[in-house]
């Protein structure tokens, strides 16, 4: 019985340090796309050109709507704003690229788990669902504003700083309500 305790114990304690995953896949990830729109920007003639020859319509506008995205997307993941809504146009960026340019490339299983874009995706489609974390920009927004959202993700909190949270939740839901 002890031993099963232990487990649950370790147990909630690694689901309370999702936070950390959630900031490094952020940084990680928002930074590769920050530095890679920026680059894409500075070359927008040539990356246009790229769109082009890949017989994606309109090249010009969407290959700066795609460098743009990238940028900006990449420097609100970095710091956790709006990382759920951003996270949706990345998404789109990373299939568009998968669709458009390296499906052609691809001739078996192994050549598609191969490719990067379906990583980017899944980080973005992970932060779509789990969110930015406490160590965010949205996470301080939405307690400022005293929203629903921040209570769940104060769960995430390590127990020391969740406490003072627990504590005033049901007189801030009922704000909410």
């Amino acid at each position: 019985m002890q031993s099963r305790q232990k487990i649950e114990q370790i147990l909630d304690w690694i689901d309370q340090q999702e936070w950390f995953a959630q900031i490094l896949v952020r940084l990680f990830v928002g930074y590769f796309f920050m530095e890679t729109g920026w680059g894409k920007l500075h070359n927008l003639d040539g990356f246009a050109q790229r769109f082009a020859g890949w017989g994606i319509p309109y090249p010009y506008f969407n290959a700066a709507l795609s460098a743009y995205t990238e940028f900006i997307g990449g420097w609100l993941t970095i710091i956790g704003l709006g990382t759920r809504l951003i996270s949706i146009p990345m998404i789109i960026n990373m299939l568009v690229a998968i669709l458009k340019v390296n499906l052609k490339r691809v001739g078996s299983i192994d050549d598609f788990v191969e490719l990067d874009e379906p990583l980017y995706a899944l980080a973005y489609l992970w932060l779509l669902l789990s969110g930015p974390g406490w160590v965010s920009v949205d996470f301080f927004v939405r307690r400022v504003f005293r929203l629903r959202a921040a209570l769940a993700g104060a769960s995430a909190l390590p127990e020391k700083q969740n406490t003072g949270l627990n504590a005033s939740s049901s007189i801030i839901e009922e704000q909410v309500d």
